[in-house]
């Protein structure tokens, strides 16, 4: 665990960045806004990780990220969601909701508990 805990602390300033990036990105699918550049972005991030990534056209709807990594018997199949809820009512925010800003230690911006916060968590680990 100790080796864990040392991993997370010497990479924590790049995970929060990588963290940032993805929150700054809108992608509210009820308002079609950002769906698009949004999958480009997880898409990138899976590619650096080293998976066989691409995106799926869904008729209407937002693309679906599918990637693949690794071989073996095991199969572990990881679903997820990169979309967020509207920013309204923005007089409501303290900051701007894809600032993405740091205060007291945490991180303010829409979807970083729901979900991009989880899915750059699930990408991390592996």
């Amino acid at each position: 665990m100790d080796s864990f805990q040392n991993y997370v602390s010497a990479n924590r300033e790049r995970f929060m960045a990588e963290l940032q990036d993805f929150c700054r990105q809108p992608s509210v699918a009820a308002q079609n806004w950002g769906m698009r550049e949004m999958a480009d972005k997880v898409l990138a991030r899976l590619e650096r990780l080293g998976a066989r990534a691409r995106l799926i056209p869904i008729a209407g709807g937002a693309p679906v990220v599918f990637a693949e990594i690794g071989e073996g018997a095991r199969t572990l199949i990881i679903y997820d969601h990169y979309d967020v809820q509207p920013p309204e009512p923005l007089a409501l925010w303290e900051s701007g909701p894809w600032d993405a800003v740091i205060r007291d230690g945490k991180l303010f911006a829409r979807g970083v508990a729901d979900n991009k916060g989880n899915l750059m968590c699930r990408i991390h680990a592996v």
